[in-house]
């Protein structure tokens, strides 16, 4: 806090911010627009008065939301848009202009809403408000470069509106990139385990979790771990967890009152969607859960790799190996600006919520 009131430190941070309203982010560029999505409506009033206050995503396209030159971090990022879409428009974000994006991940899986409907979430890194207002506040360092698209997979043309809020100032070398890391198990293989993030190379620390869980089974479905297996681990992690519920610091089955699902979010976790199944076509419980390190980062010096099981019970009080559909995002930070350890697979067909 006592940042904000030293002037030296204004002096070393010069505040910028893009949107459509200001697509370079230029000092005094804002509100300029002749035209734009707003234009119609304040036809009778003229520039200033909110001519372009979104862009266009036409289909099957990609569209570049900011490109930064200079050193510094995106400090903040807000954005909205149709939630039927969450899952068909893919974040990239790349830094110092790496070969392959650092973030590659679904819009709604970004901001832990990954079942194309709307929940919200009241959390340190990542804030989702009525009413689908999406907000991020992962600092995100570069150097010289930095880039934000957004790719839209779908048939149709969709307004997104969105504010990314930047500094240009000096970022302490070397510094760490963020990341992160979307996939998918649809389902689960028999006895498989699902790979939160597969072995990278590198040093760093993982930051969070945030898992779209659709259980395939009766009962209770979540008494699988989660291991982090940390620089030479191989067979058995340094970090093993004890339970699914546990790990999102929840207990016993999230179940209160008895017999209901207790949704919760808070600072650094939660269960904030909980979508019980319909009668009719919505047949599987589905689940949004999410798990921050920002307290208690998980620090490797050589490499990562994170599991999940996926165990529920069966008869004689024995765990039952799941196949539920399950869909991971994991944010990480790592000592260079990509991953190409990493290959996530991002099709349409593949993200479709189904």
């Amino acid at each position: 806090m006592s940042l904000l009131s030293e002037l030296t430190h204004a002096k070393a941070s010069l505040s910028r911010s893009i949107s459509a309203e200001n697509p370079t982010g230029e000092p005094g560029g804002g509100g300029r627009a002749t035209t734009g999505t707003g234009a119609a409506a304040a036809r009778e009033l003229g520039v200033g008065w909110k001519v372009s206050p979104s862009v266009e995503l036409a289909p099957h396209s990609t569209t570049t939301l900011a490109d930064i030159d200079g050193q510094g971090a995106i400090k903040h990022i807000w954005m909205t848009c149709f939630p039927d879409h969450w899952r068909s428009l893919i974040l990239e974000f790349t830094w110092d202009d790496a070969a392959i994006p650092a973030v590659r991940v679904p819009y709604g899986d970004f901001f832990c809403n990954g079942w194309n409907k709307r929940c919200n979430v009241n959390s340190l890194p990542v804030a989702v408000n009525p009413a689908g207002g999406m907000n991020c506040y992962w600092e995100m360092p570069f150097l010289r470069h930095a880039t934000v698209k957004i790719v839209n997979l779908g048939d149709a043309a969709l307004p997104l509106y969105y504010q990314i809020d930047y500094a240009l100032e000096a970022v302490a070398t070397p510094c760490l990139y963020f990341q992160a890391y979307w996939h998918r198990s649809h389902p689960l293989a028999q006895k498989a385990v699902h790979p939160i993030l597969p072995q990278i190379a590198g040093t760093g620390h993982f930051v969070g979790t945030y898992l779209a869980y659709q259980s395939n089974s009766t009962g209770w479905w979540g008494e699988g771990e989660m291991k982090f297996y940390l620089d030479a681990d191989r067979e058995f992690p340094t970090i093993c967890g004890t339970g699914t519920e546990d790990y999102f610091g929840g207990a016993w089955n999230f179940e209160q009152p008895q017999g209901q699902y207790g949704s919760y979010s808070t600072a650094f976790l939660g269960l904030p969607q909980v979508i019980q199944p319909d009668g009719l076509y919505q047949s599987q419980q589905r689940f949004g859960l999410y798990r921050w390190h920002v307290l208690d980062p998980i620090r490797f010096t050589t490499g990562l790799r994170v599991t999940l099981q996926s165990l529920g019970w069966r008869s004689g009080g024995r765990y039952l190996p799941q196949q539920d559909d399950i869909a991971s995002t994991a944010f990480f930070y790592l000592d260079r600006p990509d991953c190409p350890d990493l290959k996530p697979r991002l099709d349409a067909d593949w993200l479709e919520v189904n």
